[in-house]
């Protein structure tokens, strides 16, 4: 046991980037949920890292991942899956496998939606649109793994602020500052939503 009460996996947007830290390397979501929920920063573990896929996160980030048994677990990855080597057969199996097992341990789970980060890169109007047609795919296929292991998610891709440009770095792709903090506080609603919930239940 790590005694750890928040584990992060994933990519880049879990790592932290576009958010950073006053001494180096990255602060993001995941401390800043941290900060949210009253947790201390020794009780998060981050294993995001930059070009992870779904498949990195099966194979190195979930097994650690599963030993810790943090309670709490926040899972964004899937977006160097949708803008490179996508498979659509292969993206979904593991999607049920990282959200069956974290399940199994009894964590609160939670995870994002996919939004229009398409529209925002430099690419040539046909690729956008093949992106465009992957993410809304993805997020059919994460809506439905959610659905069906109780994961929590927020769904970054219908809320209309996500489109404003001071969320997001120059690049398109990761979360400023703002968005990074953002996206902590729209988490600790959730999660404080689906708790009180299930208290109440």
């Amino acid at each position: 046991m790590s005694g750890h009460t928040l584990t992060a996996l994933g990519d880049s947007f879990v790592e932290g980037r576009g958010d950073p830290a006053p001494h180096g390397g990255y602060r993001g979501w995941a401390p800043r949920l941290a900060t949210q929920l009253g947790l201390r920063a020794a009780k998060v573990h981050n294993f995001g890292t930059h070009g992870a896929t779904t498949t990195d996160v099966v194979e190195s980030q979930l097994p650690p991942a599963l030993i810790a048994k943090a309670p709490l677990v926040g899972v964004v990855v899937g977006v160097n899956d949708l803008v490179s080597d996508y498979d659509a057969t292969r993206f979904a199996r593991n999607l049920r496998t990282i959200f069956t097992a974290l399940a199994d341990t009894g964590a609160t789970v939670l995870t994002a939606t996919y939004p229009d980060i398409p529209a925002r890169l430099p690419v040539p109007d046909n690729f956008k649109a093949l992106l465009r047609t992957r993410f809304t795919e993805a997020n059919h296929a994460l809506a439905d793994v959610a659905a069906h292991t109780g994961t929590l998610l927020l769904d970054i891709a219908a809320a209309p602020e996500w489109a404003r440009d001071e969320l997001w770095t120059d690049d398109g792709l990761h979360p400023s500052p703002t968005g990074h903090r953002h996206f902590a506080a729209a988490a600790a609603e959730l999660i404080a939503h689906a708790t009180a919930t299930t208290i109440a239940a």
